[in-house]
């Protein structure tokens, strides 16, 4: 297990929507590593978030990479707008379309990172043949589709058994967890092997003052 230091990704999904642009400064400004954006189509999930022209107008206010979360199906209509967009990182669940490593593919094709998403129900077995084209895992500990969810907490072993088929295929690929992540939660996560925390509510708590704070007690978990 790495002993670097875990990636900070802020979910803009709990921050206020009427001044995102400003949001996305000031997580930047209070040590974030990502933006993460998570998509959600109504569809897939039971509720609509935003789409790509939110992205492109969102881009230019920071420099830190766009974690793009799709939990949307089909999702490959929609890679090109994305990256596009701005997005450095693409993430897609396996059960979005019917073939998840052309997707992988055609979004490091594309010039993003190419990621998996497992819902609390997915198998670590639609990865398990195909490691070396993925670039993210992303274990979530809640159901998708809404913000504010409490941490599943069998979903750990899922992040270990992640974090086992990771260092034994010997490729470089980042695991994420998103779903109740919080300064109680983080150190869990971290133990399991997460090498990188999405955190909504715990880093938008406070407003733009308490970020920093929010942040650095993740960090320090």
């Amino acid at each position: 297990m790495t002993a670097k230091r875990p990636i900070i990704a802020p979910s803009i999904l709990a921050s206020d929507f009427s001044r995102l642009g400003e949001e996305c400064r000031a997580i930047e400004a209070a040590g974030a590593d990502w933006v993460h954006v998570d998509v959600m189509d109504g569809h897939f999930v039971p509720n609509i978030t935003i789409g790509p022209d939110v992205v492109k107008a969102l881009r230019p206010h920071v420099a830190i990479p766009f974690d793009v979360h799709l939990m949307i199906a089909p999702a490959d209509p929609y890679l090109e707008a994305f990256r596009a967009a701005g997005a450095d990182l693409i993430s897609v669940h396996p059960e979005a379309g019917p073939h998840l490593n052309r997707t992988l593919r055609q979004i490091r094709k594309l010039g993003a990172k190419a990621g998996v998403v497992f819902n609390p129900s997915t198998s670590t077995d639609a990865i398990a043949d195909m490691m070396e084209d993925v670039d993210l895992v992303l274990v979530m500990t809640v159901n998708p589709g809404f913000g504010g969810q409490s941490f599943i907490t069998s979903q750990l072993r899922k992040i270990e058994r992640l974090r086992n088929m990771i260092d034994a295929s010997g490729c470089d690929i980042i695991l994420e967890v998103d779903g109740g992540v919080t300064a109680e939660t983080a150190p869990v996560c971290l133990s399991a092997g997460a090498t990188a925390l999405v955190a909504g509510s715990a880093v938008f708590k406070g407003g733009p003052d308490a970020y920093a704070g929010n942040i650095a007690a993740l960090r320090g978990a």
